[in-house]
């Protein structure tokens, strides 16, 4: 069985989860999870865990994640992105500098509306399910964080595209901030392409084509934790975390989730509590 990490470079037109069956069926393993959803259109780092690292996934889900976006104004869609059907076609009189004024109001700490075509539920239901049956129903703001969002080509026009870089954290949707900026530059706005270039402390250049996806390209447990401080345990206090026991705070106190290593291998996700660790997730025997 194999336990690990594969980051693959996700081609467009495919959904997140084509990509996993891809990779259950090359490795020959059933258990084949993601960390955070790419739509089909866009492509980028999806980061995979294969056997026991699937139980970790969420650390990685949970990390800010950098995007290439382009951004089309004067257009508006069902979906916010350039999937949906054409609400709105209209000149957009936006210059390079009303884009780059604009883009402050958008970083920061924000409170985001879900897009109606997402799979985030309400009463029980995947949003995007009631949006086939025609609804539209109320979405509460969720917290989202918007580390940098930076203007790196505009291309003016009727219709003017703008290359945007953005840091954001986990669950925020690109194609709602891209909506949302036209609609306060007044003339809407989809997102008309996106790659995600950065998750889970990778690069693009860690990521590997889908057909290339073979048991050599599978990384380390301990990777689908990469973006946590990994804290060295003797081998007294290995057999402690096996069973799920807390830990002593170190000299230098541990103020987050912590990767609990011995020996180069993950043995548990561990976080503060009060003077001591306590088992966040420990990897099965």
């Amino acid at each position: 069985m194999t336990d690990g990490v594969v980051v693959v470079d996700k081609p467009a037109g495919m959904t997140s989860h084509d990509v996993v069956d891809e990779v259950r069926r090359r490795l020959h393993e059933r258990r084949v999870g993601h960390a955070g959803t790419l739509d089909p259109d866009a492509t980028g780092i999806l980061i995979l865990g294969i056997g026991k690292a699937t139980r970790f996934l969420s650390y990685a889900q949970a990390s800010h994640k950098r995007y290439l976006a382009v951004a089309r104004f004067g257009s508006t869609t069902t979906t916010q992105d350039a999937a949906g059907e054409v609400l709105q076609e209209k000149r957009a009189d936006v210059t390079q500098k009303d884009v780059e004024d604009a883009l402050p109001g958008f970083t920061g700490s924000l409170q985001q509306i879900p897009p109606m075509v997402s799979a985030v539920k309400v009463g029980g239901e995947r949003l995007y399910k009631k949006a086939r049956r025609g609804e539209n129903v109320e979405r509460d703001p969720r917290a989202i964080e918007v580390e940098s969002l930076v203007l790196l080509d505009f291309a003016p026009g009727d219709q003017p595209n703008a290359t945007l870089d953005i840091v954001c954290s986990g669950g925020t949707y690109v194609r709602t901030l891209i909506h949302d900026l036209g609609q306060s530059l007044g003339c809407g706005a989809h997102m008309a392409s996106l790659r995600r270039t950065e998750a889970g402390g990778f690069k693009e250049a860690d990521a590997v084509p889908l057909a290339s996806v073979t048991a050599e390209t599978v990384l380390p447990m301990a990777e689908v934790v990469r973006q946590l401080d990994r804290l060295e345990i003797s081998e007294e206090d290995a057999l402690a975390v096996g069973h799920g026991r807390p830990l002593a705070q170190p000299d230098g106190p541990v103020r987050a989730p912590v990767a609990v290593m011995r020996d180069g291998r993950l043995l548990a996700v561990y976080r503060p509590e009060g003077d001591r660790l306590v088992a966040d997730r420990v990897v099965p025997e």
